[in-house]
This record gives structure tokens, sequence and C-alpha cells, in this order.
């Protein structure tokens, strides 16, 4: 581990967990199930866990890792073992970018959710945002050997994909926090959201 990865990993991804648990307890609507895909070691949906015991939280990853905090699934990256409309939520954190068909990954994830896909990605906005993100996600990723297609989509991209799929957005927001003045700056920006999902099926 390098410096910079040394850095990353001691502060940076604390900070994270704490952020990102937090916004999703408010966007996560009660007494339900949730699937985190592509979950990692599970740390965040821990935390989300302590503060929501309301819900029932399971994951699942390409990767399964020796030792992780919740219960964790494998899958092969491209068909979740579940059964349709099976879980309330199917959560989505940075993951949808490493995959190597994001929209088949999306459409997925929505054959699985009954009720919300909540989705925290990256937009591809602003001066030099491929450059920062490769960036981010080389320091945060690499080392755990995560694919790194930089499969980054602009707003329009996004869109699509939602309408394509019949998918309404009922929460967004654009000013998620994940780094402290003046790092955010530079690795906030535009480049981030946390989007919650609905249904508009027949």
């Amino acid at each position: 581990m390098n410096p910079v990865e040394y850095a990353h990993e001691s502060y940076a991804v604390s900070r994270r967990v704490r952020v990102l648990s937090e916004h999703f307890a408010r966007v996560i609507p009660p007494n339900g199930s949730l699937l985190d895909v592509g979950c990692g070691d599970g740390h965040l949906t821990a935390r989300l866990a302590q503060m929501r015991p309301d819900l029932k939280i399971r994951g699942t990853d390409v990767m399964v890792r020796s030792e992780t905090a919740i219960e964790v699934r494998p899958f092969d990256g491209v068909t979740l073992p579940e059964p349709d409309r099976s879980v309330d939520t199917v959560l989505l954190v940075d993951v949808l970018h490493h995959a190597q068909d994001p929209e088949a990954l999306l459409e997925e994830s929505a054959r699985v959710a009954r009720h919300h896909l909540v989705i925290k990605d990256h937009r591809l906005k602003g001066l030099l945002a491929s450059q920062t993100l490769r960036f981010m996600d080389r320091i945060g990723n690499a080392r755990f050997d995560v694919a790194l297609p930089h499969h980054y989509w602009t707003e329009d991209q996004w869109r699509i994909a939602f309408e394509r799929l019949h998918l309404s957005v009922e929460s967004m927001t654009r000013t998620v926090g994940l780094y402290p003045t003046p790092l955010s700056w530079f690795f906030d920006r535009d480049l981030h959201f946390i989007a919650r999902l609905g249904f508009s099926r027949s």
C-alpha cells in the first residue's frame, strides 16, 4: 500500500462509511429488505443496519472477501442470485461504473427490486472529470483487484437508462459531501450523486 492509498484507507474510507450510511438511512423506506449489490467488506451496510434496525440487510459481490461485516453471497457480475421482485430495495454504491455492462446490471437490479433502487455513483461532468474519477477509482480499488473499466456516464446517459427501464427519480442528492475542504474542491464537485428510484410498472 503506497502512502496515498494508506491515507485514503485510514481517513477517507471511514468518512465515506459515515457519510453514505447517513444519507442512505434518510432515503431508504422503513421496514423492508435490502440487497447491497457489490457490497465489498460490508462495513457500509453494517453501519446502516445499526442505524436502521428495521431493515433486513444482506449483500452480494463478485469477489466475496474472507471477512465481511454482513452476510454476502457470490454472484457472477451479470445475474443476481435472487428471484424477481424479491427484495424491497436494491442498493448499488459505486458499482455500476465497474460493471462490464452497466445498463445490464442496472436492469438486473431492477428485476430483483420490489419497490426501489438506491444508487450512489458518479456523473461525468466538468473540467477533468474523467481524469479525476479514474484517479479516485485507482486509489480506492486497484489494490483489491477490482475491475476498472471506467464506465462513467453523463447526466443524459443516466436519464436515458432510467427512462428505458421505467425508473422514476423520487429523490436526488447532488451534494454528497464525501470529502472535507479543500479536498472537496477537487474530488466532490458535481461528480457524485445519490438517487432513490421507483418504478412505473404495468
